[in-house]
């Protein structure tokens, strides 16, 4: 029998085998209260692992109930905690991880527990793929909800563009199928909407043809070339086809193989790469970046699930992260300053500014057709303030 004792309400009683419930008084309570991101500490009453949809069902009917606040978890990464709350009901999604691949019609159906590594291995045994995260250990349910930017963007468009139907559970305990054909309004919102219309308990999606091998990786410049190695970049990126997607990004070097050894720890400018067709084609496109003859060379023909999960070693379970974005239209001298500036102004060795090029497929899609509303703009920037140590938030948030 498991018992939780809610304040302003009666006592409840829920007899086993609901689905299994952590409570404060477990000793497994502390590590499953955890998400990835360390600034978040919650405490709620309860975490309740669901095994199926009917678990789904019976955990959203015994919160409403019981007028206890709800927070649905999916891979636990979301940089706010949304997947948490204090004195409330988590509704862990994470064992849910049953995905099926038709290679026959290029589809995958996948419940929310899955985190993008594991969807992308399931996938790629058929040598197919879809817009997904570029840290593995995301899960797919809040990233696809909230839009979705990954390698594949430029061709395939957005995550929610690769969406082909949900099934959810309503806040009322009802089970609801969502696509272009049936529940529009509710499909319209889902897509980009985050998680306000229900728990989505299975995802339907568009995949395509990706080698299992793609030309991918990063070049590394020193910091002190950013502003020369940016201006042609930003030129670059608008004449490359949209099999080709990039980014940019300001860090510190980290001390491991392959970076060399003479610019580990230090602060540098990096472009990250993925063509996801041919590789000698994906080498002659590169080759024009690659003339600015970067420190460190790191691009060639890579293993499309390690390119995926190439920067998971910045972003470890348990890290503490203050996340920024925003969308630029233009990148001229004025903003190459700035973005400079915030790239020398970080300590952190975790910490990084990314800045993505969008259009393509991104911009081909309507913004009415879709909750998504940034499809017009060329890039975004992401500011990813992370660290370790908690003593050290002051000086990594300001």
């Amino acid at each position: 029998m498991s018992r939780i004792n809610v304040p302003s309400v009666k006592v409840i009683h829920y007899a086993d085998p609901f689905c299994p419930w952590s409570l404060p008084s477990d000793p497994s309570y502390d590590e499953a209260r955890r998400v990835w991101n360390g600034v978040i500490d919650k405490r709620p009453l309860a975490i309740v692992k669901c095994k199926d949809e009917e678990d789904v069902v019976n955990t959203v009917n015994y919160a409403r109930e019981n007028s206890l606040l709800l927070a649905t978890r999916g891979g636990g990464h979301s940089v706010a905690g949304f997947g948490t709350c204090d004195n409330g009901v988590v509704l862990d999604l994470s064992e849910m991880k049953k995905i099926v691949v038709d290679p026959s019609s290029k589809t995958a159906v996948a419940q929310p527990g899955l985190t993008w590594g594991e969807f992308d291995r399931a996938t790629q045994e058929h040598a197919l793929a879809t817009t997904g995260g570029v840290i593995s250990t995301t899960g797919i349910a809040g990233f696809t909800l909230g839009g979705g930017v990954g390698r594949l963007v430029r061709k395939h468009g957005l995550t929610i563009d690769n969406l082909l139907s949900v099934e959810l559970v309503t806040a009322e305990g009802k089970k609801v199928k969502a696509s272009a054909e049936q529940n529009q309004d509710l499909f319209w919102g889902v897509k980009g909407g985050g998680g306000n219309f229900g728990v989505v308990t299975r995802f339907e999606y568009k995949l395509h043809q990706v080698d299992p091998v793609v030309f991918g990786g990063l070049l590394i410049f020193p910091f002190e070339r950013a502003e020369e190695v940016l201006k042609v970049y930003g030129e670059w990126v608008r004449s490359v086809p949209d099999e080709l997607s990039a980014l940019s990004l300001f860090l510190i070097a980290p001390p491991i193989p392959p970076i060399p050894q003479h610019i580990q720890g230090k602060r540098v400018f990096a472009i990250g790469l993925c063509y996801a067709d041919d590789l000698e084609e994906g080498a002659r496109l590169v080759s024009l970046i690659k003339a600015l003859n970067p420190a460190a060379d790191l691009a060639g023909p890579i293993p499309y699930t390690v390119l995926q999960s190439m920067f998971d070693a910045s972003a470890p379970r348990g890290i503490n992260a203050y996340w920024k974005s925003l969308y630029l239209d233009e990148l001229d001298k004025n903003v190459i300053g700035t973005l400079i500036q915030a790239g020398s102004s970080f300590r952190s060795p975790f910490t990084h500014l990314d800045l993505i090029y969008l259009e393509g497929a991104v911009k081909r899609k309507g913004a009415e057709e879709s909750a998504f509303q940034h499809r017009d703009k060329r890039f975004l920037v992401h500011m990813n303030g992370n660290w370790m140590n908690k003593q050290e938030e002051t000086e990594n948030i300001n």
